[in-house]
């Protein structure tokens, strides 16, 4: 409903009517300007210009964008973690998973070098990732910094691992072109095979589950993910061995 550059472009006042609004939604959603305006103590032309910056022509436009977004956020459900595991392995089952899995692990074996980057808890998957891989034998580095120096021994014959839900976070794209610039083999972990992250890797895993909001953060499963990377890590030593 507000976005971070709308309140960052609020001043004073309407940075406090935002505070009444935020926290009064229920309520201003069938107020008149009038109310609103009597009891935030402002002017019926600063409620008007709030709403501008809203993209919203005028305040009856807001209520209705306001009852839309409280009808959305009443229709939120969280499915059971065992809807979401069986939905991942219904899908995957059927696909070729078990193929880009030992594809990456070929991959990755003749690595040098492995690298884990993403932010978030694709950030959290990945710092466990290269720490999983190591304790089996590959040993692997987690960067989240995107200026973090790397020597042009750990740049060649180097494999990066990718970890990203929608496959868009615009921090992991320009990471990921930094190091595929460096000559580095791009393997990536997301929920969509057509988005950008996926497009501009070497090898793509996608795993297919219903990304899941809960109000303004992504609560999608991540137990695909850990399923990919320990399975990944596990054919690597099984290769080796």
């Amino acid at each position: 409903m507000f976005s971070n550059d709308s309140i960052a472009s609020f001043n004073e006042l309407e940075t406090s009517l935002y505070n009444y609004i935020s926290q009064n939604m229920d309520k201003v959603a069938y107020m008149r300007i009038r109310e609103l305006a009597d009891e935030t103590h402002v002017s019926t032309a600063t409620i008007l210009r709030f709403c501008r910056k809203l993209n919203c022509d005028g305040f009856s436009e807001f209520k209705v964008k306001l009852k839309m977004y409280l009808e959305e956020d009443k229709r939120t459900y969280i499915k059971s973690a065992h809807h979401s595991i069986v939905e991942f392995f219904e899908r995957t089952i059927k696909g070729d998973l078990d193929e880009k899995i030992n594809e990456a692990a070929i991959q990755i074996q003749n690595a040098e070098n492995v690298i884990f980057i993403g932010i978030g808890s694709s950030g959290i998957l990945a710092e466990y990732g290269a720490r999983y891989f190591s304790s089996l034998g590959k040993f692997s580095l987690y960067i989240k910094d995107p200026h973090f120096p790397i020597h042009s021994k750990f740049r060649n014959n180097s494999v990066t691992i990718a970890l990203s839900v929608s496959g868009e976070n615009p921090f992991t794209v320009n990471h990921l072109n930094l190091l595929k610039q460096e000559g580095s083999n791009i393997i990536s972990i997301t929920n969509n095979k057509l988005s950008t992250i996926a497009k501009i890797s070497n090898i793509n895993i996608p795993y297919y589950v219903t990304e899941e909001y809960f109000e303004e953060a992504n609560i999608t499963t991540q137990v695909p993910v850990v399923y990919i990377i320990e399975s990944i890590a596990r054919q690597i030593y099984r290769l080796n061995h």
